[in-house]
């Protein structure tokens, strides 16, 4: 008897919009063990080869700074029931570190990131598409503390580039894919209504 095809769920949103954590309380209340999960950040490309000036100017918020395709040949190996060979990234040098972690395949497949509604290859592959909507000014603050506490960037760094990429990046590129969404969730992770019915219908699906 052929099994059903997994549940492919993705979650976009700006930075600091909260998708970490509705997809953490996904995981937390469907089950992490029930659940392949991962991270368009895990793909960025390796900058460790690029001369000083040349990485000063790459743009991390630009569809081109990501390996999106190694990400779309990862969802299909899970969906075929496959182990997939993760990335581990280094923030603090903007590079791989050559280590990566094994994801195995699960009934739910579960996909987080700021850009993953950008490119049809990706999207195509998405039964659910949720994009968390979240006022900039929130979006700011958790990016700058979450920088400076777990990236190890300055306050005038994370400004600075906030202003230069991520908030044109932002407008050009994600909110824009917000119209792809099949759900959109206000206030993120602290929207208990639409939570509730998101994991519900999860659960429903599993079963």
């Amino acid at each position: 008897m052929k099994h059903p095809d997994p549940l492919v769920i993705g979650i976009a949103g700006g930075s600091g919009s909260g998708k970490t954590t509705v997809a953490q309380t996904i995981l937390n209340r469907v089950g992490a063990d029930r659940i392949a999960f991962l991270q368009h950040d895990s793909y960025y490309k390796d900058l460790s080869g690029l001369p000083p000036t040349q990485h000063a100017a790459v743009n991390f918020d630009h569809p081109d700074s990501l390996e999106t395709e190694l990400l779309i040949k990862h969802i299909i190996a899970l969906r075929e029931g496959r182990p997939v060979e993760v990335p581990i990234y280094d923030f603090s040098t903007d590079s791989r570190t050559g280590k990566t972690f094994t994801i195995s395949p699960h009934r739910v497949i579960l996909v987080e990131g700021i850009l993953i509604f950008i490119e049809a290859a990706l999207r195509d592959l998405f039964d659910v598409k949720i994009f968390v909507d979240t006022d900039a000014d929130l979006r700011f603050i958790r990016r700058l503390e979450r920088d400076i506490s777990e990236r190890g960037r300055t306050t005038e760094s994370v400004i600075k580039q906030y202003l230069a990429t991520v908030r044109p990046m932002h407008l050009e590129f994600v909110e824009p894919s917000k119209r792809y969404a099949d759900v959109i969730i206000p206030e993120g992770g602290f929207n208990a209504a639409a939570l509730d019915m998101v994991v519900a219908r999860v659960e429903a699906l599993l079963k």
